[in-house]
């Protein structure tokens, strides 16, 4: 038996004459108790109409006046008074007909919930749990638990709202207290129908509520539109036109259905009044001839990152995709390289990969290698032993001698923030080679060994101010030393704040780079190659070969 109370009588009533479905009523009824959502609707249906029922005849002859109405066939239209209770049933998708006194207009021929929109009648079923599960197990996703979310229509904020002012007068008439936060929501009521049905398909696996920060997760998606009454939200852009943005640059004066977020249609209706609303809107709201239509279901799992350290042994390697001018310069990247092997593995959909800065196409890392996280998009696949990870390692670095990935591992989305932090007080190490255009013996460099903490002004170079904003940053060189070659070129290894623009420092950039090599050797000076010698973040982890 539903755990309706004396007081609920009248606001039953009221919702079922104005065409609300059993579930919708539940709602109005504040009644949190999930598993009244959960019965069959039939049975809601006949528990409620018997409620509704006077008191002294609602014995065994309601009993059978119900039991002939149910085995009437769907479309026939029934009449109800205080003395009789029906119900039209198809399955689980019975709907409670509208109630009228003697004398009343027939109903409309639809039975679609004047709230909800079919959503709670139609879409609450072993049917639609069936063919989620389908959808599910057809996408072939690894999970252990899964999020069921919805996605419904603005208008059905508006629509609740109305109803809710229909009931309003009646309870306030009787002294009870009835808030619109009160109410459940339909989101809540169609999961709490819904999760048990769908986990039931899936073989047990839970069906939970939100999505959790500290598991895995993987979600399932469901969503509704109704054409037919897009435009009941359209009134609201008069009221309350601050609440939707207009089209740009134009007067806002016919309302693109894209302003009608959810969000949006409920913040304009806290701030109309309750005269305002009437004036415009049908209360309760006019019977739908049609009910909701499904929306294609929606599989999600969680990003999985993945991070390590790898090194560049080419000099004709970018470390991304190079395009310029739409035209693809060099046939891979560092990235590609390492995302290759693992969204082949995860069966992700994508990835976004990032690093502890980055170097150019001809700069060789070396050393313990640079820190990178990869981030792989709706994986189907998520978990993976450290065996399988050490495979993956290995599969990554034969595939190319251009590369290759050291201390792979799975991480969490909070533990990415470490290889940022503080990411222009950390060192980098180097090693160039230099030439000189004047004549020089080992001589005229060591007092370059015995530079400390040089501070440089750099203008952003020219060759990156097309895609980086023009700024003056200073930079440290913490320390050099030199090795001597020939009397035109020597080895130059720097230690450097993380940032430092190395390429610049030793040429100048046409004076845009203070202090230079040039001006400290006095004369013209360039880098013929350049090597990352180490990266000094201590991220991620090392794992012992």
């Amino acid at each position: 038996m539903l755990p309706l109370k004396e007081k609920d009588r009248p606001i039953v009533k009221k919702l079922l004459e104005a065409g609300c479905c059993a579930r919708c009523v539940l709602r109005f009824c504040c009644l949190g108790v999930q598993s009244a959502y959960r019965q069959s609707y039939e049975d809601t249906a006949r528990e409620l109409c018997a409620f509704v029922s006077d008191p002294e005849n609602n014995g065994s002859q309601d009993a059978a006046v119900l039991e002939q109405h149910t085995e009437d066939p769907p479309s026939k239209k029934i009449k109800m008074d205080a003395a009789e209770t029906d119900v039209q049933s198809e399955g689980d998708s019975a709907v409670v007909p509208t109630m009228m006194e003697e004398g009343d207009a027939e109903p409309a021929g639809s039975d679609v919930c004047v709230v909800c929109l079919g959503v709670l009648q139609q879409f609450c079923d072993e049917a639609y749990a069936i063919k989620i599960s389908e959808v599910v197990k057809a996408k072939n996703y690894q999970f252990d638990t899964m999020v069921l979310s919805v996605s419904l229509p603005a208008q059905l904020s508006v629509r609740e709202h109305s109803c809710w002012l229909h009931v309003k007068k009646e309870v306030r008439e009787k002294s009870m207290c009835l808030d619109m936060d009160d109410v459940i929501q339909v989101k809540e009521a169609f999961k709490w129908t819904m999760q048990g049905l769908v986990s039931k398909e899936l073989g047990g696996i839970p069906v939970v509520t939100k999505i959790s920060r500290q598991t895995e997760q993987f979600e399932v998606g469901v969503g509704f539109t109704h054409p037919e009454t897009d435009s009941d939200c359209h009134f609201l852009a008069v009221i309350c036109s601050d609440c939707f943005r207009p089209t740009k640059n134009k007067q806002f004066i016919v309302p693109q259905q894209n302003v009608f977020t959810r969000m949006a249609v409920v913040k304009a209706l806290e701030k109309v009044s309750d005269e305002k609303f009437l004036k415009k809107f049908p209360c309760p709201p006019t019977r739908p001839a049609s009910k909701c239509i499904a929306q294609d279901v929606q599989c999600l799992h969680v990003s999985v990152f993945v991070a390590g350290r790898y090194n560049k042994f080419s000099r004709t390697l970018p470390q991304t995709p190079w395009v310029i001018d739409g035209e693809r310069r060099m046939e891979s990247s560092v990235e590609e390289l390492i995302a290759a092997p693992l969204l082949s593995s995860f069966r992700a959909e994508g990835f976004n990969f990032s690093s502890s800065g980055r170097e150019d196409v001809d700069v060789r890392t070396l050393g313990n290698g640079r820190p990178f996280a990869l981030e792989l998009l709706n994986p189907h696949r998520a978990r993976f032993n450290k065996a399988e990870v050490r495979q993956l390692q290995e599969t990554i670095n034969q595939s190319s001698d251009k590369i290759r990935v050291r201390d792979l591992q799975i991480v969490s989305r909070d533990a990415m923030g470490h290889m940022k932090e503080g990411e222009e007080d950390k060192t980098k190490s180097y090693t160039a080679l230099i030439w000189t255009q004047k004549a020089i013996n080992k001589d005229d460099i060591t007092f370059l060994e015995e530079t400390k903490e040089l501070k440089l002004a750099q203008k952003t170079p020219l060759r990156v101010l097309h895609r980086r904003p023009l700024a003056v940053r200073e930079r440290v060189i913490h320390t050099m030393s030199t090795c001597f070659l020939d009397a035109h070129h020597f080895h130059l290894k720097l230690r450097t704040q993380a940032g430092t623009y190395i390429k610049e420092f030793v040429h100048g950039d046409f004076g845009r780079t203070k202090p230079n090599l040039c001006d400290l050797l006095k004369t013209e000076t360039d880098i013929l190659e350049l090597d990352v010698e180490s990266v000094d973040v201590d991220w991620p982890p090392s794992i012992p070969e």
